[in-house]
């Protein structure tokens, strides 16, 4: 059986095998020279007795080191309207072609057809083909991964570039 006790100088609740009782050790938390007391004595015939005086039984959580711990809790206060978590969906592309005259279309750029005399255009040319089309004409842009056969070396590339699905 266990030894339950606090440290004198720091509070802190240590449990020692009661074999250890009488002997001293050095508190874990704050390192002071502590001797551990004798385990009490157990209580024979009643399983939950109740110490006289008292009109309830002892908690051992309610009694533990956790217990005596002040916490200062505030519950937040927002002066502002609370923004809105829940999303409508998106409409399925075919109610959306179906809700404007504007058809809905595909781009699809590719990083190879974008590099001119060593010099690599194709963020240029992603940049201005959104600017034309317009952020509300914009439905998708999905990034792609290709391979290739390049004339030079003979050897199959790989490369990338993007897909996008716009009303036009």
């Amino acid at each position: 059986m266990d030894v339950i006790f606090n440290c004198p100088k720091c509070d802190q609740e240590l449990a020692v095998d009661s074999s250890g009782a009488g002997s001293e050790i050095n508190c874990p938390a704050c390192g002071e020279l502590i001797t551990i007391p004798e385990a009490p004595a157990p209580r024979v015939g009643i399983p939950h007795a109740v110490p006289h005086g008292d009109s309830h039984p002892v908690n051992p959580i309610s009694s533990s080191a956790a217990a005596k711990v002040e916490m200062h809790l505030k519950v937040p206060v927002h002066t502002a309207p609370s923004a809105s978590l829940i999303t409508k969906p998106l409409v399925p592309l075919e109610v959306a072609a179906k809700e404007t005259d504007r058809k809905i279309k595909i781009k699809t750029i590719k990083h190879t057809d974008c590099v001119e005399v060593g010099h690599d255009r194709f963020d240029e040319v992603v940049t201005n083909f959104l600017q034309k089309v317009g952020e509300a004409g914009i439905v998708s842009i999905t990034p792609l991964t290709y391979t290739h056969l390049d004339i030079g070396s003979q050897k199959l590339m790989t490369d990338f570039g993007v897909l996008i699905v716009y009303r036009g």
